[in-house]
């Protein structure tokens, strides 16, 4: 299980299938990659039908969201990077310490 799967546990059957799927069609695309100048392995039939899975899956899966009052606004950020819900409690780290006993 990614970190992904672990912050949508609640997802219906559908819901994981599609993740699935795109995942699959995006990893296959990124796999058959060629560089500039070079033939591509699939047809152009085929990469135009990837891209048409894709935009399919990514209409179900707006759907199924809005039907669900689920939020499509998924955002990858960094680990480091606040969320805009966490509070930011200012302490006074001098206060904390204990002064030294003369």
């Amino acid at each position: 299980m990614t970190d992904r799967d672990d912050d949508h546990a609640e997802l219906t059957k559908e819901q994981k299938i599609l993740r699935i799927m795109q995942s699959v069609l995006t990893d296959v695309a990124r796999d058959t990659h060629a560089p500039p100048g070079m033939k591509h392995p699939l047809s152009d039939k085929t990469i135009q039908n990837i891209r048409d899975c894709l935009s399919l899956i990514t209409a179900r899966q707006q759907e199924l969201a809005e039907a669900l009052g689920q939020d499509m606004n998924m955002r990858p950020r960094y680990a480091d990077e606040p969320r805009k819900s966490d509070t930011v409690v200012p302490i006074n780290i001098d206060a904390l310490r204990k002064k030294p006993e003369s």
